[in-house]
């Protein structure tokens, strides 16, 4: 069995996969994340393991806020210290929820439980089918609230994003504006990597819109975009080795 372990805290995932080991010796923890985005971003890029142990408070936000960025299908148990989130994790359809300090009785039972779902859904006779990894699909369109009116905006036909007062707008290439009802960490994780890149905080620009570039400092760069913009963006310097593979198309 294939786990991925979510969980912002390393003494507790820690345990999650000591007692993992003891009442499951075959599973394998094939990768673990302690926030939102980087989990968001894995499962667009993988595919799904047969289990996820999800911690409901992560480092950048709660687990529901991952549920909303991705479709996870495969089981999930919730594991948390709180109590108050039961109910919208069984909203989620999860296999069950794991209060903290987990008890390996508790993990032995949540798994024991999975196995009998998963023995209900499976006919006895059905064929054994080799795990093919889905093929990621990125946002081809966006639909558009003008006031009473709605419209489709494709993607194609957007320069970049930018966030400016805690609102989010796509920038076309005709110049034109139109609010978006996703956040930039959201957006990045719809959207082809190999067309959009997330250069500062504040935009998410398609490569086409790349007008110039000129070197700011030793590691920043500054990037003219077209549509203009009156202050040319600088990508940030934690994300300036990333931009560089990304452009020479190289970025996995």
């Amino acid at each position: 069995m294939n786990i991925v372990i979510i969980e912002d805290e390393v003494p507790a995932r820690e345990r999650l996969e000591q007692l993992l080991a003891s009442v499951m010796p075959s599973a394998r923890v094939i990768a673990h994340h302690d926030t939102v985005k980087g989990a968001g971003k894995w499962f667009a890029a993988n595919p799904f393991p047969d289990l996820v142990l999800l911690d409901v408070q992560l480092a950048d936000g709660t687990a529901f806020d991952l549920l909303d960025m991705v479709k996870i299908n495969c089981p999930i148990i919730f594991t948390t210290a709180y109590s108050k989130f039961a109910l919208n994790a069984f909203k989620a359809k999860s296999i069950d929820y794991l209060l903290k300090p987990i008890k390996q009785a508790e993990l032995e039972q949540a798994l024991l439980k999975l196995k009998e779902f998963k023995e209900i859904l499976t006919p006895p006779d059905a064929p054994i089918r080799n795990a093919i990894a889905p093929s990621a699909e990125y946002k081809k369109r966006f639909i558009i609230r003008l006031g009473e009116h709605i419209r489709t905006l494709a993607v194609e036909n957007i320069a970049y994003f930018l966030s400016e007062n805690k609102n989010t707008f796509a920038r076309t290439f005709d110049g034109l504006n139109y609010p978006m009802d996703h956040n930039l960490d959201a957006l990045e994780l719809m959207l082809d990597p190999q067309s959009f890149f997330r250069i500062n905080r504040q935009f998410l620009i398609s490569l086409k819109s790349i007008k110039e570039m000129k070197v700011y400092t030793k590691s920043r760069v500054i990037v003219k975009l077209e549509p203009i913009v009156k202050e040319p963006p600088i990508v940030s310097s934690e994300r300036s080795a990333e931009f560089k593979l990304w452009l020479a198309g190289e970025l996995n």
